[in-house]
């Protein structure tokens, strides 16, 4: 009984909205450029993405790794293991990450077409760390979803002192071995920490000029820290490049295309912008 009930509210957090008939990020573009051990962030359209915006105060709710092709995974044992969770074809693109329902599995980059879309890349990241961090997520493939984390996280932004004490995290508690659960950001986090890769690390001056780095807790990574880190460059690929209408003084804001009553209180039209020096003459 308390299975189904699990699994009626997983399915039900897991609903989605459709996805936007003209997208914001240029697929084929992204599938063209991304590289090994990119983070991409998901804006996300289910409930349970909802609430992670609400708790990070971000639009970005989701976070995966891209690990590229199978034959770009050096390491022979590495490969044969992810080769046991990926049955499909050798030459797609691949990503790795931990989803509600799911945990921690390996799909083909196209699961994402169509959605808001952004990569973050590690800067100046060689490829024997590459290897390293993609090392670490195949090996964590199977993992279960840590539901608790997401509350403790929400718990934790709170101002701790209006909580009553049993509501308080216990992100911080002594825990004996390693996590069997994790959760999207928190994995990545792991990865780039295991080659001490910073994301946002509490930087403290010490001695003179010197300064220390210390390592963030991975299970308080957020997916909209890889866009924030000063360590990641961001790269997007927007569906329309207006780049290419410079010559033509944006020519896609014309058109016949109308707005519905609901579109018309959040977007304006040319022809209002029209109305306006027209009246001003």
């Amino acid at each position: 009984m308390l299975k189904w009930i699990s699994q009626a509210i997983v399915k039900w957090l897991k609903h989605k909205r459709p996805l936007p008939r003209a997208p914001l990020s240029d697929f084929g573009r992204i599938r063209h450029e991304i590289k090994p051990c990119d983070v991409i962030l998901v804006e996300g359209r289910s409930r349970v993405s909802d609430v992670i915006k609400l708790i990070t105060q971000s639009n970005w709710s989701h976070a995966f790794i891209y690990i590229g092709r199978m034959h770009d995974i050096e390491d022979p044992q590495i490969r044969e293991r992810l080769g046991k969770y990926y049955h499909g074809n050798t030459d797609r693109q691949l990503i790795i990450e931990s989803e509600l329902g799911m945990g921690t599995i390996v799909r083909p980059l196209t699961a994402y077409e169509g959605e808001h879309l952004r990569i973050c890349r590690p800067r100046g990241l060689g490829y024997d760390d590459s290897q390293k961090a993609l090392k670490y997520v195949i090996n964590r493939l199977g993992t279960g979803y840590d539901v608790r984390q997401i509350f403790d996280l929400a718990r934790f932004l709170f101002p701790w002192t209006i909580l009553p004490r049993r509501w308080r995290s216990s992100l911080f508690s002594a825990r004996a071995g390693e996590s069997t659960q994790t959760v999207c950001s928190t994995m990545l986090a792991e990865a780039f920490g295991r080659i001490q890769f910073p994301i946002l690390p509490l930087v403290k001056q010490v001695e003179g000029n010197s300064v220390q780095l210390f390592m963030r807790n991975p299970k308080l990574c957020t997916p909209s820290d890889f866009d924030y880190s000063p360590y990641f460059d961001i790269i997007k690929y927007p569906f329309l490049d207006l780049q290419h209408y410079s010559d033509q003084r944006l020519l896609p804001w014309q058109g016949p295309a109308s707005l519905s009553a609901e579109e018309r209180g959040m977007y304006v039209h040319l022809e209002i912008e029209t109305n306006l020096k027209d009246d001003t003459q």
